[in-house]
């Protein structure tokens, strides 16, 4: 089976991968683990995409689809894969398809893991930090017993800069921009399934489960 996994940030996709990796049996291949390994194999392309990275730029197109490409050549692929922030755009995702054709298979299903931006918002916001001890806390789902204040050590507890609402509603919005038309060209295509990631984590990923069965 060959899979692409999409989802807003804070929609829990990182924990649906790991689940559909562990039940199926297949590769989880993220851009920034591609890059790594390309790079510490000292390949061409990694080596082009480490010239980029050393310079704080993004690493063209090109220079990604070809670390892609060698990546899906390899033997665990065979029987499938599951691609995690790969593809970013339209070009990227019409490479893909050019890929998956030279190798004679296609894409199965896109899973996008759909959660509205309120919740997203809520989830992305209500982390707080211990300044002493590092400990992790979410006012929603795993609050301190007392207010602002670490169950561990005492230590007053902060929301980091990055976790503010406004940087939170600007990464949303920035990421919705990006998504929605490759979502719209899977949409078209036919691969577009999309999973309500509203529901507990074992729910979403019995209705993905219930998706992949049939590829079996």
């Amino acid at each position: 089976m060959n899979l692409v996994l999409m989802g807003l940030p804070g929609a829990g996709k990182g924990t649906q991968a790991e689940k559909i990796v562990e039940k199926y049996n297949i590769p989880h291949i993220s851009t920034g683990d591609m890059f790594r390994a390309a790079i510490k194999d000292g390949t061409e392309l990694g080596l082009k995409a480490k010239s980029f990275m050393d310079q704080g730029a993004l690493v063209p197109d090109e220079v990604t689809i070809g670390i892609v490409r060698e990546r899906l050549s390899k033997p665990d692929c065979e029987k499938g894969f599951l691609l995690d922030g790969f593809p970013r755009t339209v070009a990227q995702a019409e490479a893909l398809e050019g890929i998956m054709t030279e190798f004679g298979k296609s894409i199965d299903y896109v899973i996008n893991v759909e959660v509205d931006k309120e919740i997203l918002m809520a989830r992305l916001t209500g982390r707080r930090i211990c300044k002493e001890c590092g400990a992790t806390y979410h006012l929603v789902f795993n609050p301190p017993a007392a207010e602002d204040k670490c169950d561990r050590c005492g230590g007053d507890l902060y929301q980091r800069a990055d976790d503010n609402e406004e940087t939170v509603q600007n990464r949303l919005d920035v990421n919705l921009k990006q998504t929605q038309p490759l979502l719209d060209f899977y949409q078209q295509k036919g691969y577009l399934r999309n999973v309500n990631g509203q529901q507990e984590i074992q729910e979403v990923f019995q209705d993905i489960d219930e998706l992949l069965k049939g590829l079996n």
